[in-house]
Protein backbone atom coordinates (compact mmCIF):
# COMPACT_ATOMS: atom_id res chain seq x y z
CA UNK A 1 0.00 0.00 0.00
CA UNK A 2 1.69 2.89 -1.46
CA UNK A 3 0.27 5.93 1.02
CA UNK A 4 0.72 9.65 -0.29
CA UNK A 5 0.13 12.67 2.34
CA UNK A 6 -1.27 15.56 0.15
CA UNK A 7 -1.97 18.46 2.43
CA UNK A 8 -4.22 21.85 1.06
CA UNK A 9 -3.53 25.26 2.63
CA UNK A 10 -6.44 27.58 2.66
CA UNK A 11 -6.14 29.12 -0.25
CA UNK A 12 -5.94 26.27 -2.18
CA UNK A 13 -9.65 24.75 -0.53
CA UNK A 14 -11.34 28.84 -0.22
CA UNK A 15 -13.11 29.04 -3.69
CA UNK A 16 -14.26 26.64 -5.86
CA UNK A 17 -11.82 26.72 -8.51
CA UNK A 18 -8.82 26.29 -5.63
CA UNK A 19 -11.13 22.95 -4.55
CA UNK A 20 -11.44 21.30 -7.87
CA UNK A 21 -7.61 22.18 -8.27
CA UNK A 22 -7.32 20.08 -5.25
CA UNK A 23 -9.84 17.46 -5.84
CA UNK A 24 -7.75 17.15 -9.39
CA UNK A 25 -4.30 16.42 -7.86
CA UNK A 26 -5.70 13.75 -5.00
CA UNK A 27 -7.34 11.92 -8.28
CA UNK A 28 -3.87 12.03 -9.70
CA UNK A 29 -2.62 10.60 -6.79
CA UNK A 30 -5.03 8.22 -7.07
CA UNK A 31 -4.38 7.19 -10.61
CA UNK A 32 -1.10 6.65 -10.20
CA UNK A 33 -1.33 3.86 -7.91
CA UNK A 34 -1.11 5.95 -4.59
CA UNK A 35 -3.55 5.50 -1.26
CA UNK A 36 -4.43 9.77 -0.78
CA UNK A 37 -4.53 10.65 3.20
CA UNK A 38 -5.50 14.47 2.65
CA UNK A 39 -4.92 17.16 5.26
CA UNK A 40 -6.74 20.39 4.58
CA UNK A 41 -6.65 23.41 6.69
CA UNK A 42 -9.58 26.17 7.07
CA UNK A 43 -10.91 27.59 4.31
CA UNK A 44 -9.81 31.24 3.22
CA UNK A 45 -8.14 34.12 5.51
CA UNK A 46 -9.24 36.89 7.80
CA UNK A 47 -12.85 38.29 6.49
CA UNK A 48 -14.09 34.87 4.45
CA UNK A 49 -17.02 32.90 6.49
CA UNK A 50 -14.91 29.92 7.64
CA UNK A 51 -11.32 31.58 8.22
CA UNK A 52 -9.96 30.61 11.75
CA UNK A 53 -9.13 35.11 12.30
CA UNK A 54 -13.33 34.86 11.46
CA UNK A 55 -14.27 32.38 14.37
CA UNK A 56 -11.85 34.40 16.38
CA UNK A 57 -13.59 37.74 16.14
CA UNK A 58 -16.89 36.16 16.60
CA UNK A 59 -16.31 34.75 19.98
CA UNK A 60 -14.40 38.02 20.98
CA UNK A 61 -16.79 40.33 19.77
CA UNK A 62 -18.37 39.00 22.99
CA UNK A 63 -15.52 38.87 25.21
CA UNK A 64 -11.82 39.41 24.52
CA UNK A 65 -11.14 36.87 27.32
CA UNK A 66 -11.95 33.44 25.87
CA UNK A 67 -10.64 30.58 27.93
CA UNK A 68 -8.10 28.99 26.11
CA UNK A 69 -10.00 25.15 25.99
CA UNK A 70 -12.39 27.00 24.28
CA UNK A 71 -10.64 28.94 21.86
CA UNK A 72 -9.03 25.90 20.69
CA UNK A 73 -12.68 24.06 20.24
CA UNK A 74 -13.83 26.64 18.13
CA UNK A 75 -10.95 27.56 15.82
CA UNK A 76 -10.70 23.90 15.09
CA UNK A 77 -14.08 23.89 13.21
CA UNK A 78 -12.40 25.76 10.38
CA UNK A 79 -10.54 22.61 9.15
CA UNK A 80 -13.19 20.19 9.88
CA UNK A 81 -15.53 22.32 7.63
CA UNK A 82 -12.93 21.87 5.17
CA UNK A 83 -12.91 17.89 5.34
CA UNK A 84 -16.68 17.54 4.80
CA UNK A 85 -16.52 19.93 2.12
CA UNK A 86 -13.42 18.23 -0.23
CA UNK A 87 -14.98 14.77 1.31
CA UNK A 88 -18.79 15.54 -0.35
CA UNK A 89 -16.66 16.84 -3.43
CA UNK A 90 -14.46 13.48 -4.03
CA UNK A 91 -17.90 11.47 -3.83
CA UNK A 92 -19.10 13.74 -6.26
CA UNK A 93 -16.75 12.67 -8.54
CA UNK A 94 -17.61 9.03 -7.45
CA UNK A 95 -14.67 8.35 -5.14
CA UNK A 96 -15.05 7.21 -2.02
CA UNK A 97 -14.23 9.70 0.90
CA UNK A 98 -14.39 10.04 4.43
CA UNK A 99 -13.60 13.23 6.82
CA UNK A 100 -12.16 13.02 9.96
CA UNK A 101 -11.18 15.11 13.00
CA UNK A 102 -7.80 15.59 13.85
CA UNK A 103 -9.03 13.07 17.18
CA UNK A 104 -10.63 10.62 15.16
CA UNK A 105 -7.62 10.53 12.65
CA UNK A 106 -5.35 9.17 15.89
CA UNK A 107 -3.07 12.57 16.71
CA UNK A 108 -2.51 12.46 20.59
CA UNK A 109 -1.20 15.95 21.57
CA UNK A 110 0.03 17.51 24.87
CA UNK A 111 -2.46 19.61 26.90
CA UNK A 112 -0.66 23.10 25.91
CA UNK A 113 -3.52 24.84 24.23
CA UNK A 114 -3.17 27.15 21.26
CA UNK A 115 0.46 25.84 20.44
CA UNK A 116 0.19 21.82 21.45
CA UNK A 117 2.81 19.20 20.40
CA UNK A 118 1.74 16.11 18.84
CA UNK A 119 2.96 13.71 21.12
CA UNK A 120 1.99 10.60 19.08
CA UNK A 121 -0.44 9.28 16.18
CA UNK A 122 -2.08 5.86 16.42
CA UNK A 123 -3.20 5.45 12.36
CA UNK A 124 -5.00 2.52 13.05
CA UNK A 125 -8.32 4.42 12.24
CA UNK A 126 -6.89 5.69 9.26
CA UNK A 127 -5.54 2.21 7.90
CA UNK A 128 -8.85 0.61 8.22
CA UNK A 129 -10.19 3.38 5.95
CA UNK A 130 -7.22 2.96 3.77
CA UNK A 131 -8.01 -0.67 3.47
CA UNK A 132 -11.67 -0.08 2.44
CA UNK A 133 -10.17 2.10 -0.62
CA UNK A 134 -11.22 5.25 1.01
CA UNK A 135 -9.75 8.10 0.69
CA UNK A 136 -9.21 10.18 4.20
CA UNK A 137 -9.46 13.82 4.50
CA UNK A 138 -7.83 14.56 7.81
CA UNK A 139 -8.63 18.19 9.67
CA UNK A 140 -5.13 19.71 10.22
CA UNK A 141 -3.86 21.86 12.86
CA UNK A 142 -5.78 19.98 16.05
CA UNK A 143 -5.52 16.71 17.99
CA UNK A 144 -6.98 15.44 21.43
CA UNK A 145 -4.94 15.55 24.65
CA UNK A 146 -5.11 12.92 27.47
CA UNK A 147 -8.05 14.57 29.14
CA UNK A 148 -10.37 14.25 26.14
CA UNK A 149 -10.15 18.15 24.99
CA UNK A 150 -9.36 19.51 21.54
CA UNK A 151 -5.70 21.36 20.67
CA UNK A 152 -4.51 23.08 18.09
CA UNK A 153 -0.72 23.40 17.04
CA UNK A 154 -0.20 26.61 16.97
CA UNK A 155 1.28 28.60 13.54
CA UNK A 156 1.98 25.82 10.74
CA UNK A 157 -0.19 23.38 12.33
CA UNK A 158 -2.02 22.02 9.22
CA UNK A 159 1.46 21.19 7.85
CA UNK A 160 2.68 19.77 11.21
CA UNK A 161 -0.19 17.46 10.97
CA UNK A 162 0.52 16.61 7.45
CA UNK A 163 4.24 15.64 8.17
CA UNK A 164 3.62 13.46 11.21
CA UNK A 165 1.04 11.82 9.60
CA UNK A 166 2.92 10.86 6.87
CA UNK A 167 5.93 9.67 9.53
CA UNK A 168 3.45 7.58 11.30
CA UNK A 169 1.78 5.88 8.00
CA UNK A 170 5.35 5.40 6.57
CA UNK A 171 4.19 7.53 3.50
CA UNK A 172 6.61 7.35 0.88
CA UNK A 173 6.47 11.03 0.41
CA UNK A 174 4.29 14.39 1.88
CA UNK A 175 3.22 16.98 -0.81
CA UNK A 176 2.08 20.46 0.58
CA UNK A 177 0.43 22.29 -2.03
CA UNK A 178 -0.09 26.49 -1.66
CA UNK A 179 0.11 28.85 -3.69
CA UNK A 180 3.81 29.56 -5.10
CA UNK A 181 5.79 27.35 -7.04
CA UNK A 182 8.12 26.49 -4.13
CA UNK A 183 10.60 27.32 -1.80
CA UNK A 184 12.50 30.21 -3.26
CA UNK A 185 15.86 31.60 -2.49
CA UNK A 186 14.40 34.64 -0.80
CA UNK A 187 11.59 36.43 -0.36
CA UNK A 188 10.07 37.81 -3.91
CA UNK A 189 8.37 40.79 -2.89
CA UNK A 190 12.33 42.17 -1.78
CA UNK A 191 14.32 40.61 -5.00
CA UNK A 192 11.71 40.22 -8.23
CA UNK A 193 14.39 37.91 -9.50
CA UNK A 194 14.30 35.04 -6.89
CA UNK A 195 14.92 32.15 -7.87
CA UNK A 196 12.61 28.78 -6.65
CA UNK A 197 14.86 25.69 -5.53
CA UNK A 198 14.57 22.30 -7.13
CA UNK A 199 15.46 21.21 -3.71
CA UNK A 200 16.51 21.70 0.03
CA UNK A 201 17.79 19.57 3.05
CA UNK A 202 16.11 19.54 5.58
CA UNK A 203 18.27 21.30 8.43
CA UNK A 204 18.23 24.17 5.59
CA UNK A 205 14.79 24.95 5.63
CA UNK A 206 14.74 24.34 9.41
CA UNK A 207 17.06 26.87 9.51
CA UNK A 208 15.37 29.43 6.53
CA UNK A 209 11.97 29.42 8.59
CA UNK A 210 13.73 29.62 11.83
CA UNK A 211 15.52 32.56 10.30
CA UNK A 212 12.25 34.38 8.71
CA UNK A 213 11.38 32.75 5.83
CA UNK A 214 7.88 32.09 5.56
CA UNK A 215 7.68 28.55 3.38
CA UNK A 216 7.07 25.92 6.13
CA UNK A 217 7.24 25.46 9.87
CA UNK A 218 10.49 23.99 11.30
CA UNK A 219 8.16 21.74 13.35
CA UNK A 220 6.80 20.06 10.33
CA UNK A 221 10.00 19.20 8.70
CA UNK A 222 11.18 18.04 12.07
CA UNK A 223 7.96 15.85 11.82
CA UNK A 224 9.40 14.56 8.56
CA UNK A 225 12.73 14.06 9.39
CA UNK A 226 11.82 11.39 12.22
CA UNK A 227 10.55 9.02 9.68
CA UNK A 228 12.73 10.10 6.70
CA UNK A 229 9.81 11.01 4.84
CA UNK A 230 10.37 13.91 1.60
CA UNK A 231 8.40 16.76 1.76
CA UNK A 232 7.38 18.54 -2.02
CA UNK A 233 5.96 21.99 -1.93
CA UNK A 234 4.31 22.62 -4.86
CA UNK A 235 1.31 25.03 -6.18
CA UNK A 236 -2.18 23.55 -6.62
CA UNK A 237 -2.83 25.93 -9.03
CA UNK A 238 -0.02 25.07 -11.49
CA UNK A 239 2.17 22.28 -13.13
CA UNK A 240 5.17 23.94 -11.87
CA UNK A 241 7.69 21.07 -10.62
CA UNK A 242 7.96 22.46 -6.95
CA UNK A 243 10.71 22.02 -4.53
CA UNK A 244 12.09 18.71 -2.55
CA UNK A 245 12.70 18.89 0.59
CA UNK A 246 14.92 15.73 1.42
CA UNK A 247 17.82 14.47 3.69
CA UNK A 248 20.55 13.66 1.14
CA UNK A 249 20.39 16.48 -1.49
CA UNK A 250 23.00 18.53 -3.10
CA UNK A 251 24.32 20.86 -0.64
CA UNK A 252 25.14 24.32 -2.00
CA UNK A 253 27.89 26.63 0.13
CA UNK A 254 24.78 29.40 0.01
CA UNK A 255 21.27 27.91 -0.53
CA UNK A 256 19.19 31.23 0.47
CA UNK A 257 18.50 34.31 2.16
CA UNK A 258 16.01 34.38 5.46
CA UNK A 259 15.67 38.06 7.42
CA UNK A 260 13.60 39.46 10.34
CA UNK A 261 12.10 43.08 10.74
CA UNK A 262 10.90 45.28 13.54
CA UNK A 263 14.57 44.31 15.47
CA UNK A 264 16.07 46.17 18.47
CA UNK A 265 19.44 46.14 19.38
CA UNK A 266 19.91 46.28 23.28
CA UNK A 267 23.35 47.29 24.68
CA UNK A 268 23.54 46.86 28.72
CA UNK A 269 26.67 48.27 30.23
CA UNK A 270 29.44 49.44 31.76
CA UNK A 271 28.75 46.45 34.02
CA UNK A 272 30.65 47.67 36.99
CA UNK A 273 31.46 46.37 40.52
CA UNK A 274 32.82 43.23 41.56
CA UNK A 275 31.78 39.79 39.71
CA UNK A 276 31.21 41.16 36.27
CA UNK A 277 30.30 38.05 34.91
CA UNK A 278 27.74 36.80 37.54
CA UNK A 279 25.80 40.71 36.27
CA UNK A 280 25.92 38.99 32.55
CA UNK A 281 24.03 36.10 33.82
CA UNK A 282 21.84 37.94 36.19
CA UNK A 283 21.25 40.31 32.42
CA UNK A 284 19.99 37.55 31.06
CA UNK A 285 18.02 36.06 33.72
CA UNK A 286 16.20 39.31 34.09
CA UNK A 287 15.30 38.93 30.16
CA UNK A 288 13.96 35.36 30.98
CA UNK A 289 11.66 36.42 33.83
CA UNK A 290 10.00 38.92 31.77
CA UNK A 291 9.25 36.38 29.28
CA UNK A 292 11.69 38.01 26.37
CA UNK A 293 13.09 35.75 24.01
CA UNK A 294 16.43 37.04 23.02
CA UNK A 295 19.01 35.93 20.30
CA UNK A 296 22.66 37.04 18.94
CA UNK A 297 23.61 37.69 22.14
CA UNK A 298 27.36 38.75 22.23
CA UNK A 299 29.50 39.80 25.29
CA UNK A 300 32.38 42.55 25.81
CA UNK A 301 34.63 42.46 28.99
CA UNK A 302 32.19 44.74 30.56
CA UNK A 303 28.99 44.56 28.50
CA UNK A 304 26.42 42.58 26.88
CA UNK A 305 24.58 42.77 23.68
CA UNK A 306 21.74 41.10 22.38
CA UNK A 307 18.54 41.47 19.76
CA UNK A 308 15.12 41.28 20.41
CA UNK A 309 11.63 41.51 18.73
CA UNK A 310 10.55 44.86 18.54
CA UNK A 311 7.46 44.26 20.18
CA UNK A 312 9.34 43.58 23.28
CA UNK A 313 11.41 46.88 23.81
CA UNK A 314 9.24 48.71 26.24
CA UNK A 315 8.73 45.58 28.13
CA UNK A 316 12.83 44.74 28.20
CA UNK A 317 14.05 48.57 28.92
CA UNK A 318 11.65 48.60 32.01
CA UNK A 319 12.85 44.98 33.34
CA UNK A 320 16.28 46.23 32.80
CA UNK A 321 15.97 49.37 34.35
CA UNK A 322 14.54 48.36 37.26
CA UNK A 323 17.24 45.49 37.93
CA UNK A 324 19.38 48.69 37.98
CA UNK A 325 21.34 48.54 34.25
CA UNK A 326 22.90 50.94 32.10
CA UNK A 327 20.64 50.39 29.43
CA UNK A 328 20.61 51.28 25.34
CA UNK A 329 18.28 50.43 22.83
CA UNK A 330 18.36 50.79 19.25
CA UNK A 331 15.34 49.85 17.36
CA UNK A 332 14.55 50.07 13.66
CA UNK A 333 16.63 46.97 13.16
CA UNK A 334 16.77 44.37 10.81
CA UNK A 335 18.21 40.99 11.16
CA UNK A 336 19.40 39.31 7.66
CA UNK A 337 21.12 35.54 7.60
CA UNK A 338 22.91 34.02 4.70
CA UNK A 339 22.14 29.57 4.83
CA UNK A 340 23.82 26.95 3.20
CA UNK A 341 24.85 23.69 4.38
CA UNK A 342 27.86 24.01 2.11
CA UNK A 343 29.67 26.76 3.48
CA UNK A 344 30.31 24.66 6.91
CA UNK A 345 34.31 24.38 6.97
CA UNK A 346 34.48 26.76 3.71
CA UNK A 347 36.94 29.84 5.02
CA UNK A 348 36.00 33.49 3.51
CA UNK A 349 32.36 33.56 3.10
CA UNK A 350 31.79 36.19 6.02
CA UNK A 351 34.44 37.86 4.04
CA UNK A 352 33.23 38.01 0.88
CA UNK A 353 29.36 38.94 2.62
CA UNK A 354 31.01 41.77 4.98
CA UNK A 355 32.77 43.37 1.37
CA UNK A 356 29.73 43.36 -0.54
CA UNK A 357 27.60 44.92 2.19
CA UNK A 358 30.67 47.51 2.84
CA UNK A 359 30.82 48.62 -1.04
CA UNK A 360 27.31 49.02 -0.98
CA UNK A 361 27.59 51.50 2.56
CA UNK A 362 25.47 49.01 4.27
CA UNK A 363 26.53 49.39 8.23
CA UNK A 364 26.49 46.04 10.22
CA UNK A 365 25.53 46.55 13.89
CA UNK A 366 26.72 42.97 14.66
CA UNK A 367 27.31 39.33 13.47
CA UNK A 368 26.72 35.79 14.72
CA UNK A 369 27.48 32.62 12.89
CA UNK A 370 26.60 28.76 13.04
CA UNK A 371 27.51 25.62 11.15
CA UNK A 372 25.32 26.57 8.11
CA UNK A 373 24.42 30.06 9.05
CA UNK A 374 25.52 33.27 8.95
CA UNK A 375 23.46 36.42 10.38
CA UNK A 376 24.37 40.22 10.80
CA UNK A 377 22.15 42.58 11.87
CA UNK A 378 21.57 45.89 9.89
CA UNK A 379 18.92 49.26 10.04
CA UNK A 380 16.09 48.11 8.53
CA UNK A 381 15.99 50.98 6.06
CA UNK A 382 19.05 49.22 4.62
CA UNK A 383 17.31 45.94 4.09
CA UNK A 384 16.00 46.04 0.55
CA UNK A 385 19.41 47.10 -0.34
CA UNK A 386 21.48 44.67 1.63
CA UNK A 387 19.29 41.56 0.52
CA UNK A 388 19.13 42.56 -3.23
CA UNK A 389 22.75 43.26 -3.68
CA UNK A 390 23.43 39.82 -1.69
CA UNK A 391 21.42 38.15 -3.94
CA UNK A 392 23.10 39.42 -6.62
CA UNK A 393 26.76 38.99 -5.69
CA UNK A 394 26.19 35.46 -4.24
CA UNK A 395 23.81 35.09 -7.96
CA UNK A 396 21.11 32.75 -5.65
CA UNK A 397 19.02 34.16 -9.20
CA UNK A 398 21.49 31.21 -11.21
CA UNK A 399 20.06 28.20 -8.91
Amino acid sequence: MKIVVQKFGGTSVATPEGRAKAVERIISAREQGFQPVVVVSAMGRKGEPYATDTLIDLVKNIHTDVAPREMDLLISCGEVISTVVMATALRNRGYRAVALTGAQAGIRTDGNHGNARIMEIDPEYINRHLAQDRIVIVAGFQGICEDGSVTTLGRGGSDTTATALGAALQAEYVEIYTDVDGVMTIDPRLVPDAAIMKDISYREICEMANQGAKVIHPRAVEAAMSGKIPIKIKNTFSDAEGTLIAEHVAERVITGLAHLSDITQVKVGPLDGGDVQMAKVKVLKTMAEARISIDMTGVAPNSIFFIIKGEDTGRAKAALQKAGYNTTVDPGCAKVSVIGAGMEGVPGVMADIMESLDKAGITVLQTSDSDITISFLIKESDLSKAIQILHDDIELGKI
